[in-house]
């Protein structure tokens, strides 16, 4: 028997995107449409009437040409003689007001105009209750204000539902908080907000019936339309965003269309320029108004970090990360300081080791922090690890993507339920092996938070650590002078760290209080923000600002455990 001939992929990659982006032109890539199916939804979509505007305008009235582009690309992919459609998704990532919403809803009356399936569904997905009635009225709206288009369809507002009354093709609005959501049979589905839904619980598994569906069913398709994630992308919506990316970057070759309205990496920092601002709103001046986005900018600029992190991220597409989540100084230099060091490097390169310890309850993480003196350089070079309780995924549903995403990446440790001690056993025996490489302080070698850690102590006695290599570190605004220490280290490019994606994100949750004539570092948000590697990290800085020695020869070379 011979195998199926998969048929040519149409290459949707767009490697000279940051050019593009730069110079206004288009982000849609020259691709093989066929020009009848494409001109023929265009020019309904072009008819249809914008129901909350003033006068009722049509969308080929108000639209830009980009809108035009992405909407013949949509159904221009559809081969008209073997109903097999050549791009099956299609990723848009764009700013909030750039009319993302009024787009879906026109998008999904038009998929079911030109839809031949009988009794197609089609499913429209928006992140809450609230937008789904809107999504809906807007839908409604525009039927409503074609005459024709009213008497073809059937509304049932109750159900949120939209009917063709010859085809009985179905439109169904759902709201993915609160709508019991399944895909296996959906031959086309628009997902407003991606961030948002890919928070929910069986996001993951929904993707897989969406993709399944599209598997029996050729002629459909999966849109994607969303801003950036109000935190740093985890989970379900980051490899989605990843996926994405890798496809435009031409790394990945897959029927999907990526339309990413974000500045190019080099420029990101920039983002407060208003002459980016057109390069990633391309609906300024239309249904984004400048001073608009000024106002909102000095306003969040007198509001603090989380809420210029926030505007960054809705109204210009800034992934949030470790340059914007916190607004602790060292967060601005952290990135700059980053390289490859894992714990072997770490052993090898240093001629002396300190560690801090940050433990919690079983919602918390327990972090460990090595700290290094490279012995060439004398450069400090910082490793972390931290464990979790398997509860924690369980407590903190909203952050357990997240923490499966370091756990795939080796910076946590998620504990096996039938064995509670593990995390302390393990960092024992991270300690231990330090120790017997001979890069152990005799003294003041372990900087531990002294409250609740009991356990931890007997399990470093019963690796060998002494009482004089433990000491506790007070916390709070004690911990001024390494809060400052690793402001001045980091921006001078004496304290070196792995780039662990797990301390981008605990940087981007601290922020700093101020005590009097000390600073503190604390938590944006109480449950869901976890700092415990940061803090164990602050311990062991206090222990190497002390200059200590290894118990060891200062001619031993690490070799491996």
């Amino acid at each position: 028997m011979n195998a199926p001939v998969r048929r040519q992929l149409w290459d949707t990659s767009l490697p000279d995107w940051d050019i593009r982006i730069q110079t206004g032109q288009s982000l849609i890539p020259e691709l093989p449409l066929f020009d009848a199916s494409a001109d023929r939804a265009l020019a309904i979509f072009k008819r249809l009437r914008v129901p909350d505007l003033i006068g009722m305008p049509t969308y080929g009235e108000v639209c830009e040409k980009w809108v035009f582009d992405l909407v013949r690309a949509i159904f221009g992919s559809l081969d008209p003689v073997t109903k097999r459609r050549a791009l099956r998704e299609f990723f848009l990532l764009i700013p909030k007001k750039n009319g993302k919403s009024s787009i879906a809803a026109a998008i999904i009356v038009v998929a079911c105009l030109v839809n031949e399936r009988p009794e197609a569904e089609l499913l429209l997905i928006a992140p809450t209750m609230t937008i789904a009635k809107i999504a809906f009225k807007q839908a409604w709206g525009i039927i409503r204000a074609d005459e024709t288009l009213d008497k073809l369809f059937h509304i049932r507002e109750h159900l949120r539902t939209i009917t063709h009354r010859l085809s009985k093709a179905e439109i169904a609005i759902k709201a993915a908080d609160s709508d019991v959501i399944t895909g296996g049979k959906a031959t086309y589905t628009l997902i407003d907000e991606t961030h948002e839904f890919a928070r929910k619980s069986r996001a993951e598994a929904v993707f897989v019936e969406l993709r399944g569906a599209l598997a029996s069913r050729p002629d459909g398709f999966l849109m994607q339309i969303t801003t950036q994630s109000k935190s740093a992308p985890s989970g379900v919506f980051k490899k989605e965003l990843e996926r994405a990316r890798a496809v435009r970057d031409g790394r990945l070759k897959l029927p999907n269309l990526p339309v990413l309205y974000e500045l190019p990496p080099a420029m990101v920092k920039q983002w407060q320029d208003p002459k980016t601002w057109g390069m990633v709103n391309p609906n300024l001046g239309r249904s984004v108004d400048p001073d608009f986005l000024t106002d909102q900018l000095v306003q969040a600029k007198e509001d603090g970090a989380q809420s210029l992190a926030l505007l960054a991220s809705q109204h210009f597409n800034v992934e949030i990360g470790v340059g914007l989540g916190g607004d602790w100084q060292a967060a601005r230099h952290w990135a700059g300081a980053s390289g490859i060091l894992t714990f072997e490097d770490l052993m090898r390169r240093s001629e002396v080791i300190v560690a801090g310890i940050d433990g919690g309850g079983l919602d918390d993480l327990f972090g460990l922090g090595l700290l290094g003196r490279d012995r060439e350089t004398k450069d400090w070079l910082a490793w972390f690890h931290a464990w979790a309780h398997p509860e924690v995924l369980e407590v903190r549903k909203e952050i357990a993507p997240r923490l499966m995403d370091f756990a795939e990446a080796g910076d946590l440790t998620i504990l096996d339920p039938d064995q509670p001690t593990q995390d302390i056993e393990e960092v024992a025996a991270l300690i231990k092996a330090v120790a017997d490489a001979g890069l152990l302080p005799e003294r003041d070698a372990i900087g531990v938070d002294p409250y609740g850690i009991s356990a931890m102590l007997d399990e470093l006695v019963l690796n060998g650590i002494t009482d004089d290599q433990i000491v506790a570190i007070r916390q709070g605004p004690a911990l001024s002078p390494a809060i400052w220490g690793i402001e001045r280290k980091l921006k001078n490019g004496t304290y070196r760290h792995g780039g662990q994606p797990m301390m981008d994100w605990c940087l981007g949750n601290a922020k700093t209080e101020t005590r009097g004539s000390a600073v503190m570092i604390t938590k944006f948000t109480a449950g869901r923000a976890k700092i415990d590697p940061l803090i164990a990290g602050l311990n062991s800085y206090q222990l190497m600002s002390r200059n200590p020695v290894a118990a060891g020869s200062a001619a031993f070379e690490y070799t491996g455990m």
